[in-house]
C-alpha cells in the first residue's frame, strides 16, 4: 500500500460505517496550479510534462494525459526522488518507466520537489521512446521543482 511509518493519512467513513484511510498529499492541494504549470511546460517544449506527488501523477499535459493522470509512479522514479538528484536519460542507458501500470512512457528528465528537506513529488518530461533532453529541459524541470518546493514552504 506504500504507506510508511510517519506518513500522514486522511481518514474517511463510508455510509455503512466503514473506515477509509487515504494517504495525504501536500501536492494534492496544488493540482489546478500543477496542471497550469504542466501545460506551460508542454507549450514551451512540445514534450509531455508531468508533475507527481510521492505516489501518483497529479498533473499531465500533452498526448499522454489520459494514460498517465492519477497513475501510480514507478519504483524507479520513487528511487530518483528519494535520491534528491535531478535525473537525465543518457543515450545508451536503459529506459526507466514513469508509471507502474503503464511502462509505455519513459523518463527523459526528472527533478524532485523538495520542501524543508522533505520530498513532496517530482517534475518530469516523459516520452515513449526515451528522447534525449538538452540543457533547457534539464533546467526547466529543475527550476519548476525548486519553485514548487519554495511555494510549499511558504
Amino acid at each position: 500500500m506504500r504507506i510508511r511509518e510517519g506518513d500522514p493519512l486522511e481518514i474517511y467513513t463510508d455510509r455503512d460505517g466503514g473506515v477509509i484511510f487515504k494517504k495525504y498529499s501536500l501536492m494534492g492541494g496544488l493540482s489546478d496550479f500543477a496542471v497550469q504549470l504542466c501545460e506551460s511546460l508542454n507549450k514551451a517544449t512540445g514534450r509531455v510534462a508531468v508533475i507527481t506527488d510521492r505516489d501518483t501523477c497529479i498533473a499531465v499535459a500533452g498526448a499522454a494525459r489520459r494514460e498517465l493522470t492519477d497513475k501510480r509512479i514507478s519504483a524507479e522514479l520513487e528511487s530518483i526522488m528519494e535520491g534528491r538528484q535531478v535525473y537525465q536519460h543518457q543515450a545508451g542507458e536503459g529506459l526507466l518507466p514513469a508509471c507502474e501500470e503503464n511502462d509505455k512512457y519513459r523518463l527523459d528528465v526528472a527533478a524532485p520537489i523538495l520542501a524543508e528537506g522533505d520530498v513532496l513529488g517530482s517534475v518530469l518530461f516523459v516520452s515513449q521512446e526515451g528522447n534525449p533532453t538538452g540543457d533547457a529541459e534539464y533546467k526547466l524541470v529543475q527550476t519548476v521543482a525548486a519553485f514548487l518546493g519554495r511555494h510549499m514552504e511558504s
